[in-house]
């Protein structure tokens, strides 16, 4: 890439990462914005293009397709993407967003470029063929969030995770989202000092580190190094003692009964943290959610062995699914037969024997929580 590269330039290289290699937003835009020379205000505006054009990538091409008659080379798509997000979704002056776009185009579709955005500009779309392709998410999961949580709650849902997500810092400097900090604050609720908790997967931290900062004993596991390395990495920054471990949490390596409480915080389909991972819409599938909640359960059938009589065990997940919460729940209640530990506090919203919160709620990241005593 070369010095001095304009914004839009690099928001172009990164988008063309996420839509030629399978890479992930995130990662690919860190390492890009790392190596570039922009100043803050400018990384801050290829976020924004980057983010913004992956998340609403269907409603862009819905606008686009209305003026292309033939098939067009992906790069050309990728930028007309970008010129129709800023123009229609950015905030953008129409002026300014074609003349840059067209700008940073190759000769051989620049004029494509320029004809296709000015028709956009001077065209806008005032009906949208359906909810699914104006908010820019997969039919398959609009369907999917109506029928869990209700058509309202999906639009609500929907319209708030194509905002960008809020930066919510802690008391002791940690980023992370108010919905997260509830769950380990809702964990460590009515422990004593030197009770102790386990986080079963803990990685990047945030929760384990959380619930350390206090007179709870907290231990933090996860699968891989790489990952307890970066649960290592917070609570050094952080200056808080926590003991990592690296195993598998369907076989962890602890003595049975060993914690007063268990948090697993479950891998999941992440539905309800959509604002903040852009290309994870496009990436989760149905087949996807239902492999996640094989290994959900048989998390949580491990984790319930190393919970000390009068202790509980928590499960939570940021997603909003049935699958993933509500049958889960029942399912394993079922299979144990442990009780829940009864209603949660407000914010939190009843949702079966749980609580969930949707991102409209707080403006934050969807959640849901259970909790079972263990006698």
């Amino acid at each position: 890439m070369a010095e001095g590269a304009s914004p839009r330039r690099i928001a172009v290289k990164v988008l063309e990462r996420i839509e030629n290699d399978g890479a992930f937003a995130n990662l690919v835009l860190n390492a890009t914005l790392e190596k570039s020379k922009l100043d803050s205000r400018d990384r801050a505006f290829v976020t924004e293009m980057v983010y913004g054009t992956t998340r609403m990538r269907r409603a862009c091409d819905y606008t686009l397709d209305r003026f292309l008659h033939d098939e067009i080379e992906p790069l050309a798509r990728i930028i007309l993407r970008l010129g129709v997000w800023q123009i229609i979704f950015g905030g953008v002056p129409a002026h300014a967003a074609v003349s840059a776009t067209v700008e940073i185009a190759p000769r051989r579709f620049r004029g494509l470029c320029n004809a296709v955005l000015r028709r956009i500009s001077e065209n806008p779309l005032t009906d949208w063929p359906s909810e699914a392709i104006e908010l820019s998410y997969p039919d398959w999961l609009m369907v999917q969030l109506e029928s869990d949580i209700g058509k309202q709650n999906a639009l609500e849902m929907a319209k708030t995770m194509n905002e960008p997500a809020l930066a919510v810092t802690r008391k002791d400097g940690y980023h992370q989202d108010l919905s997260s900090q509830m769950v380990a604050e809702l964990a460590i609720n009515g422990m004593r000092a030197g009770d102790s908790i386990l986080d079963l997967c803990s990685a990047p931290g945030g929760k384990a580190t959380l619930m350390a900062s206090g007179e709870v004993w907290t231990v933090a596991t996860d699968i891989r190094e790489s990952r307890i390395g970066l649960v290592a990495n917070n609570a050094e920054q952080l200056n808080i003692d926590l003991p990592l471990v690296v195993s598998d949490g369907c076989y962890p390596p602890f003595k049975p009964k060993a914690f007063n409480r268990v948090l697993v915080d479950a891998p999941c389909s992440g539905l309800g943290v959509l604002r903040r991972r852009a290309d994870a819409r496009w990436r989760i599938t149905k087949e996807e959610i239902e492999r996640l909640v094989l290994l959900q359960e048989e998390l949580l059938l491990a984790a319930l062995n190393l919970v000390a009589p009068g202790g509980q065990l928590i499960y939570s997940v940021c997603t909003v699914t049935s699958a993933e919460t509500i049958e889960l729940d029942e399912r394993f209640r079922k299979k144990t037969g442990v009780q829940s530990c009864g209603p949660l506090p407000d914010p939190w919203r009843v949702h079966g024997e749980g609580g969930m919160i949707l991102p409209q709620d707080l403006n934050s990241e969807g959640m849901a929580i259970f909790r079972y005593q263990v006698e």
